[in-house]
């Protein structure tokens, strides 16, 4: 079945660089686009970036544009979150989303797998 495993979580300080990785088994890595979602404390789970299948199409979330960079790597079935410039508001548990086909959309209702989730926290 489908799985994708986040790591590369944890505590750093305002302006400091973390890179979040998410492991993808079970289908066609290939054919699917990829999503990074974030959620913090008693707020809706937000889109944060999105790349396609092919790896030539991204989004951001205005919050991040500029910050992070998302990048998948299809030999290793593994997309990347780049996150640079981190600031106290980007603290939240981030989770790397999947869904087939090309197009990356925004909504979290368009993306049927789900990981488990890895805590970034931004301390300032």
């Amino acid at each position: 079945q489908v799985q994708l495993v986040e790591s590369g979580g944890g505590l750093v300080q305002a302006g400091g660089s973390l890179r979040l990785s998410c492991a993808a088994s079970g289908y066609a890595f290939r054919n699917y686009a990829m999503g990074w979602f974030r959620q913090a404390p008693g707020k809706e789970r937000e889109f944060v970036a999105a790349i396609s299948s092919s790896g030539a199409g991204t989004s951001y979330a205005d919050s991040v544009k500029g910050r992070f960079t998302i990048s998948s790597d299809n030999a290793k079935n593994t997309v990347y979150l780049q996150m640079n410039s981190l600031k106290p508001e980007d603290t939240a548990v981030y989770y790397c989303a999947g869904r087939f086909g090309t197009s990356t959309p925004t909504s979290r209702y368009a993306y049927p797998y789900w990981g488990q989730g890895t805590q970034v926290t931004v301390s300032s």
